[in-house]
């Protein structure tokens, strides 16, 4: 009598955004199985837009389970953008389809309340090709929105720049002011509110 192995279902888990002055922090988890196919997978950092474009439905279609969750900037500001990164990625582990054995979460802190046990892998993204797919997920649909949000709030060059702070950032910045999207917890937007309200 032969034994089947099955493989565990263990989840990737990135994000995007930690760093702009503008906009959601995007979180990812991507279930694959072992073995995927994904020519062209990587650190969605090393790979162009286009790139990331085209790998973004190949991993939708081939993944066990994908989930993507925003948190928006009211709430970045209320908890914070650390907690409020810890917070996305519990929320897209949750929303997994297929309940993981397992998340690896880039970086070196394991979010609470996980629905599994949880392992932190500083340099994930670059190591295990679940988080290069979640980091690719994340990335695209983080980018996707900010061009949207440039057609709501022009001006300000966020479908260019994706609410980091680029010179044309600031720049833009101080001609018009913050936004609605902007995260009044970040300092130069702090500084920026102040100023306009003197």
């Amino acid at each position: 009598m032969s034994t089947v192995i099955v493989a565990p279902l263990i989840a990737g888990v990135d994000e995007a955004g930690r760093g702009p002055l503008a906009g959601p922090v995007v979180c990812a988890a991507v279930i694959l199985r072992k073995g995927t196919r994904l020519p062209g997978l990587d650190d969605s950092k090393k790979l162009c837009a286009n790139a990331r474009e085209d790998l973004f439905p190949r991993i939708q279609a081939l993944a066990i389970a994908w989930s993507i969750a925003f948190v928006e900037v009211d709430e970045i500001d209320r908890l914070n953008i650390f907690h409020a990164t810890m917070e996305g990625m519990r929320r897209a582990v949750a929303g997994l389809a297929v309940a993981p054995e397992r998340a690896l979460i880039d970086g070196n802190v394991v979010p609470k309340n996980l629905c599994c046990p949880g392992e932190a892998l500083v340099g994930g993204d670059a190591r295990e090709r679940a988080i290069m797919a979640a980091s690719i997920l994340a990335k695209v649909s983080r980018d996707r929105h900010m061009v949207a949000l440039d057609a709501l709030h022009p001006g300000y060059g966020f479908a260019a720049h994706k609410g980091y702070s680029t010179p044309e950032h600031f720049a833009a910045l101080e001609r018009l002011g913050p936004c609605a999207q902007h995260r009044r917890s970040f300092a130069p937007v702090t500084r920026q509110f102040a100023l306009d309200f003197d």
